[in-house]
């Protein structure tokens, strides 16, 4: 009875991990556009971007989100950038936390 109580237990352990790693997949996306305005921040900035199909994504760029100083750059207004992250909706606003960023032209 101990035994399939443990069982038990890491049956249910590893469904939780397997879900959440692939909800953290799931929402790793791409967002490509042009950059309308940049707003400075404690840690970093925050840049308005956006799409060819008329979306609008504010994307927050942080020095620790991308992995340390040698992958941060500093976007400027008109740059078309290219940008990797985890996307997420609040209220009528697209969000995404820059992980990447890909391309800057």
């Amino acid at each position: 009875m101990k035994n399939l109580k443990k069982l038990s237990f890491l049956f249910v352990l590893m469904t939780f991990v397997i879900s959440c790693k692939t909800m953290k997949d799931s929402s790793s996306n791409t967002v490509t556009g042009k950059v309308d305005s940049i707003e400075a921040g404690k840690d970093g900035y925050t840049a308005k971007i956006s799409t060819a199909a008329k979306e609008v994504y504010f994307a927050t760029i942080s020095i620790v989100n991308v992995g340390g100083p040698e992958n941060y750059k500093q976007l400027k207004i008109g740059d078309n950038v290219s940008v990797k992250g985890e996307i997420w909706k609040a209220e009528e606003e697209k969000h995404i936390k820059v992980t990447e960023i890909i391309s800057v032209k």
